[in-house]
């Protein structure tokens, strides 16, 4: 049987409320330095040969960028004539909303995966996505660290040069990720076992589904 919170009095509640807020303002803060301490990362040059393939055609991988000074790439989990669909990265997908916001400050966001445009368009257009989706190289994705897994990559191009920035993965992934971001404001959480004050007893992930297999 799950034990829920204790229920108190509105007065109890925001006492305790308003000593929570202090610790959230001190991770804020923590969370911004880290984020400082990203931006001061060096970057190493990436080679310039690396190619793409689109639903118009052959890129290069400054076609990416589509203009802008930034690109965020993540490299998402689907192999040349492999019928596994992630749940995760689909749920990565399900939450990014609207592209402006971040065309807005100069920067792009893509998917890539070391898959054929003739998988990758079928299941895009399942999802109802939207997103721009390449195909990249095995070879790119591997020197991108991402391998057989997820990442995220970010790029900064400086005129025709492009350098990698930052790369994350694994528990990484949990930042950006709106769906356990929204979870892990309530009660019950992600409903996994492994969290402290947790009110669930799934495994990490186990409960992923593609959202139209819910």
């Amino acid at each position: 049987m799950t034990t829920l919170p204790e229920a108190v009095s509105a007065q109890e509640w925001q006492a305790a409320r308003d000593e929570l807020l202090v610790k959230e303002k001190a991770a804020t803060r923590a969370l911004d330095a880290l984020s400082a301490e990203r931006r001061r990362l060096p970057m190493v040059e990436l080679r310039p040969d690396h190619e793409f393939e689109g639903p118009s055609g052959p890129l290069s991988l400054l076609d990416l960028f589509d203009g802008r000074r930034q690109l965020i790439v993540y490299h998402f989990m689907m192999f040349a004539g492999d019928d596994h669909r992630c749940p995760g990265c689909s749920m990565m997908v399900d939450g990014l909303g609207d592209l402006g916001h971040l065309n807005a400050r100069d920067t792009t966001l893509v998917l890539t995966s070391p898959a054929p445009q003739s998988q990758l368009r079928p299941y895009r257009e399942r999802m109802g996505w939207t997103v721009p989706w390449f195909t990249a190289t095995t070879e790119f994705t591997e020197e991108c660290g991402a391998g057989r897994g997820f990442g995220i990559s970010v790029f900064l191009r400086d005129g025709a040069s492009v350098y990698r920035t930052y790369f994350t993965t694994g528990r990484g992934g949990d930042l950006p990720n709106t769906t356990l971001r929204w979870l892990d404001l309530t009660p019950l959480g992600r409903q996994e076992a492994w969290e402290e004050a947790g009110r669930g007893d799934s495994a990490p992930s186990s409960w992923w589904r593609l959202h139209d297999e819910y």
